[in-house]
């Protein structure tokens, strides 16, 4: 199976029957940073399919900096058919409606251009600094306001590190931890409050994530403004913390000039839809 309404139904199933522990899981939370997370979400022989198709590390691109060590495919027509269906299955039109549902919200819109979204993959030592999101879509016309990570690296366990990090009262207090647990569906809400990171990978195994952004003509908080991505440095980082506030406000200043920066963010799917 890889068609991608067939993966959707498959999804939609799962959501339908954990629909009301889902809206209250995300309730308790939206006054911080709105989350939620479903396990097995879809059949296991769909799940190996997956992982036993995703990119080599050496056909993926590398994204090694200050702020991030990681690779990711975005370009999805180079790869397995499969893994453009099971990311676009998200995008289906029931899957973004129960979603919305879920979180309370509406008028959401998914992103066919994969922007910032497709596929990550982290080896030993990859990593993710706290950060918060980009607030709009590559053109500046939506507001970005929910983050769906999907995990399908078989056997992961929390003491591999590569989990998901949310700091729900700031980054002065310790982070939630999420492990990225293989078949788990995170969604989560994408606000200028919503610092999350992934922690430093600690095993040999390839750690592995689909992740879709939903986007919305208006913010999730109404005093949301634009702004950049955003990254800091841990508390136990201080020079990290001091050279990433640098960085954060030579970019910020190139945007002010730069609408769209100085050159287009490649991280996009260029096809023709």
């Amino acid at each position: 199976m890889n068609h991608r309404k067939q993966i959707a139904s498959l999804i939609f199933k799962s959501l339908t029957i954990e629909k009301e522990a889902l809206k209250k899981q995300f309730s308790e939370r939206k006054n911080e940073i709105g989350y939620f997370y479903i396990d097995n979400l879809l059949p296991k022989d769909l799940i190996d399919q997956i992982y036993q198709n995703l990119p080599k590390l050496s056909d993926s691109e590398l994204k090694k900096n200050i702020r991030e060590y990681k690779y990711v495919a975005y370009q999805m027509n180079k790869y397995n058919p499969l893994l453009e269906e099971v990311i676009y299955a998200f995008q289906e039109e029931k899957i973004v409606s129960i979603i919305s549902e879920i979180c309370g919200l509406q008028n959401i819109l998914p992103d066919k251009n994969l922007y910032a979204g497709g596929i990550s993959l982290m080896k030993k030592n990859n990593f993710l600094q706290p950060h918060i999101d980009n607030s709009h879509d590559k053109d500046r016309k939506l507001w970005r306001v929910l983050n769906l990570l999907f995990y399908v690296s078989p056997n992961w366990k929390l003491e591999n590190g590569g989990n998901l990090e949310l700091w729900n009262n700031g980054l002065e207090h310790a982070p939630i931890e999420i492990e990225s647990k293989c078949n788990r569906l995170v969604v989560m809400a994408t606000h200028q409050k919503s610092w999350h990171a992934v922690n430093k990978v600690k095993t040999d195994d390839v750690r592995a994530c689909i992740s879709n952004y939903y986007f919305s003509k208006t913010s999730l908080l109404p005093d949301d403004n634009f702004h950049i991505t955003l990254f800091r440095g841990r508390s136990t980082q201080k020079i990290t913390d001091v050279l990433l506030r640098i960085d954060n406000g030579f970019r910020k200043s190139v945007r002010k000039l730069f609408k769209k920066g100085i050159r287009e963010n490649p991280h996009h799917y260029k096809n023709d839809f």
